[in-house]
């Protein structure tokens, strides 16, 4: 499903500065199809730099992102949309437009692509429910809870009925409470099919979930508790996304 092969990235100089950052150096990892997969490491480790390259947001300085089979370095400007309509995303500061209500928020996913409306209408109530906010449909992202506000994202992020949902610190703002409610999310969502990819700071939310954790630091991947998955050779591995 996803192959990052030796790939290294390094973001070019800013004024001011006299020495180019390596956020990822020869970086090596499989994930299979319907993993749920857990970065962790601190700020600055590179977690976040690998999400924005599987999203397309950043492109490898060296070696390949070979997503469902596709290299994304082989992907035309024009094509990218259409990638990452395969790829869910959530932040950590849930990105809602503040004068749409809840339904309009998820919806907008979709009308932003030119979705027609008699499918949005279809998909909008799975999605709702699946989330648990069949009785917030009309109110503001002001009117909720922290927790609600991040639910209402990761809906809006299944729109596209993604094969992958990579999440990005999405507990960061919330209480445990909510934290906990939305993880329990990401794993039902994994139970359905969806590959996850979660990046967190919590270790108590690493030590309880109990999936392959992986630790980056320094750009590298220091460990992984799903090595034993690593795949014997390129081709394979290829074969097999």
């Amino acid at each position: 499903m996803i192959l990052l092969d030796q790939v290294s990235k390094i973001y070019k100089l800013k004024k001011g500065d006299y020495t180019p950052r390596k956020a990822l150096d020869k970086v090596s990892l499989y994930i299979k199809a319907k993993e749920f997969v857990v970065l962790v490491g601190p700020s600055g480790a590179g977690k976040s730099t690998i999400l924005k390259l599987l999203t397309c947001q950043e492109m490898p300085t060296s070696g390949r992102v070979v997503i469902g089979g596709i290299d994304i370095s082989e992907v035309s400007k024009k094509d990218i949309p259409k990638l990452r309509r395969k790829i869910g995303f959530i932040f950590q500061d849930f990105k809602l437009l503040p004068k749409k209500t809840v339904i309009q928020n998820i919806a907008f996913a979709l009308e932003i692509t030119g979705t027609p409306t008699a499918d949005i209408k279809r998909i909008l109530p799975k999605v709702i429910k699946m989330v648990g906010l069949e009785n917030k449909e009309y109110s503001l992202p002001s009117e909720l809870s922290g927790g609600e506000m991040q639910r209402v994202a990761i809906a809006r992020s299944l729109m596209h009925q993604p094969k992958i949902l990579l999440a990005d610190e999405p507990t960061g703002n919330l209480d445990p409470e909510n934290a906990w409610r939305v993880i329990d999310l990401l794993v039902k969502i994994n139970k359905l099919g969806t590959t996850v990819i979660l990046a967190t700071h919590n270790q108590e939310i690493v030590r309880k979930l109990g999936q392959r954790t992986i630790l980056v630091a320094d750009g590298r991947i220091k460990e992984d508790s799903g090595s034993q998955l690593s795949y014997p050779n390129q081709r394979s591995a290829i074969a097999a996304t």
